[in-house]
């Protein structure tokens, strides 16, 4: 009975590590054939363009593990400013979180992007309760930080930042993010 159980607890392991294998080298196949879709001219870049190395991040401003790398991420960024460029993608793995999107697509436009992604991502639990976004509560962190706020509605409601949006998750799909 012991030998069975350990058979299939190996057998069990080593299906795990096969599909995460396969699933790996899919993504890297996918990133290989579709290198476009890693870094559009739309994306916020924050780093030297001609740094060594660019991290792509894919985020997603309710997700809770994307508000905890954060911070470890612009942590790397300042100790090797040289050599480190980071390129965000959206990945709006969450019902209603396009709209949050919007809303970081417009303070952009007030040249706010960086200041008002912190303060979301630091004050995250308060505008994503059950991980549900609320619009209106990350409307008032964004307020807190000085945006003009009606200018940040009417920029959030533009088509391109719809499609900027839609594109970004269109090549979040095709790499399998």
């Amino acid at each position: 009975l012991f030998v069975g159980a350990l058979a299939l607890l190996l057998l069990g392991f080593a299906l795990a590590v096969l599909f995460q294998t396969t699933e790996r080298e899919a993504q890297g196949g996918a990133v290989t054939a579709h290198p476009e879709a890693l870094v559009r001219m739309h994306a916020p870049v924050l780093g030297r363009p001609d740094a060594k190395v660019t991290i792509v991040e894919f985020l997603d401003p309710a997700c809770g593990a994307c508000a905890a790398l954060y911070p470890g991420v612009k942590e790397m960024l300042a100790q090797h400013p040289e050599n480190l460029r980071l390129v965000l993608r959206y990945a709006p793995f969450h019902p209603g979180v396009d709209q949050v999107i919007a809303l970081l697509e417009a303070a952009r436009r007030q040249n706010q992007f960086w200041p008002a992604l912190e303060a979301l991502l630091a004050t995250q639990e308060r505008w994503t309760p059950n991980h549900r976004p609320n619009v209106e509560q990350a409307r008032l962190v964004l307020a807190g930080i000085g945006l003009d706020m009606t200018r940040l509605d009417a920029d959030a409601a533009d088509p391109a930042i719809a499609a900027l949006i839609a594109q970004d998750a269109a090549d979040a799909s095709l790499l399998g993010v």
